[in-house]
């Protein structure tokens, strides 16, 4: 399958957005950079080898009984789940055996088909697209994506509603600023396997001690004027912009979002923006050839490591955050226990487990209290564990319509020069 057909009836505009992502943007985050770009790779050809049709393009309901399936739950004690690589917790000496998962098994007699074959949002839509479209079973159960997918997945009704009685422990244990996304409000599809930051990020030797705080500064000051990069991810770039200008990215509008754009060609045109980057950003912020940029939190934690000179800021206006989320795809054959296992990772301890696993934010209340005992240094990072400071800027990326998301993808693709 080619990428023109799994993105098959979508505007120029987003088509445009969506090959951006693949290529570097958020669909190629570095937590599991160096396995994803090889599984891109690899994910490349066989889409184009699959010679799967493409399937019409439909508009569901989100109704759970239009798209549920015969649940085999109680005979078949077993589930199917389809997860990131390198993004669950893993044996050190045995990278088949992940703790949390066979917790789940010992704690219910449930078995788990585990597979790691969601390398990038756009490339799995593309893997389950014919089988939902035709409303077929994709022979999964549960699996993991971005926000904006799972806003899509619901709008076309690929998804099913979660029965409230079996993710009891979920619903009492989810934080509240995970509690009600525009696109999922209650949580009626969806539930946050982890959490994904976007901060302010600066070499200081580059910047010879100099603090970078603000997108304002990363606009604005002459001595990094050349050695900026933005996001080229539309909503991380745009969103962080609206938040330097007082306004809200969960309820800005259309003359916002133009201004915020105008504010950005003010510094491409000056030249203070040297470019807007997927995550390649990473490379050139640690030898100090760009000296500040937007960054994804995931990220920073591993170029820290590598390079004490990397410092990080959550600018005083506050920052963006999204989320991958747990869902239940249409026709899926064990319904009952796939929200068992979405219960099952709201439980504190193993929401600590998975956390100390993969090093992303958890949505789970309890959660940092059991990190601690486990791994206090983890615990302590606020790149994983956000200080109440922190969490009380987070701001999200409201949901777009079709109309809408044309549109700004549009104008976001003449800024950048994609």
């Amino acid at each position: 399958m080619e990428l023109n057909e799994i993105t098959d009836g979508l505007p120029e505009p987003v088509r445009k957005a969506w090959e951006r992502s693949l290529a570097s943007g958020r669909a190629a985050l570095t937590r599991r950079t160096m396995l994803r770009a090889a599984a891109l790779t690899a994910g490349a050809g066989t889409l184009a080898a699959c010679g799967i049709p493409p399937a019409a393009r439909t508009t569901g309901t989100g109704d759970s009984v239009a798209n549920a399936a015969e649940d085999r739950s109680e005979s078949d004690k077993e589930v199917n789940f389809s997860n990131w690589p390198l993004y669950v917790d893993t044996d050190e000496n045995d990278t088949e055996k992940h703790g949390t998962v066979e917790a789940f098994t010992e704690a219910t007699g449930i078995k788990v088909k585990y597979t790691e074959d969601v390398n990038d949002n756009v490339e799995f839509f593309g893997k389950v697209k014919p089988q939902l479209a035709a409303g077929q079973d994709t022979g999964r159960d549960v699996m993991v994506l971005t926000d904006w997918m799972v806003a899509r997945l619901i709008r076309l009704g690929w998804v099913q509603k979660l029965n409230q009685s079996n993710i009891t422990t979920a619903i009492t244990n989810i934080e509240s600023r995970f509690r009600a996304p525009d696109w999922d409000p209650g949580r009626l599809y969806s539930y946050p396997w982890a959490g994904i930051q976007v901060v302010i990020a600066y070499n200081s030797k580059a910047t010879k001690g100099k603090p970078v705080t603000s997108v304002s500064q990363l606009l604005d000051d002459p001595e990094l004027k050349g050695r900026v990069t933005f996001l080229s991810e539309m909503r991380d770039t745009i969103g962080m912009t609206l938040l330097d200008m007082d306004k809200d990215p969960a309820k800005f509008t259309a003359d916002d979002y133009a201004a915020a754009v105008a504010r950005l060609q003010k510094g491409v045109d000056s030249k203070q923006i040297r470019k807007f980057t997927g995550n390649d950003y990473g490379q050139e912020l640690s030898s100090g050839d760009i000296a500040a940029c937007l960054a994804w939190g995931g990220d920073l934690i591993q170029l820290k490591a590598d390079n004490p000179d990397i410092e990080f800021v959550i600018p005083e206006k506050g920052y963006v955050s999204s989320t991958d989320n747990m869902v239940i795809p249409a026709r899926a054959q064990h319904k009952a226990n796939a929200e068992r296992l979405i219960d099952f990772y709201y439980r504190p301890e193993i929401a600590a487990r998975l956390t100390a696993g993969i090093g992303f934010v958890s949505a789970v209340t309890g959660m940092q209290e059991a990190l601690a005992a486990l791994d206090p240094e983890t615990a302590a990072n606020p790149l994983v564990v956000p200080t109440p400071e922190m969490a009380a800027k987070v701001h999200v990326f409201r949901s777009l319509n079709e109309a809408e998301e044309s549109d700004f993808e549009e104008k976001f693709s003449k800024l950048i020069g994609a």
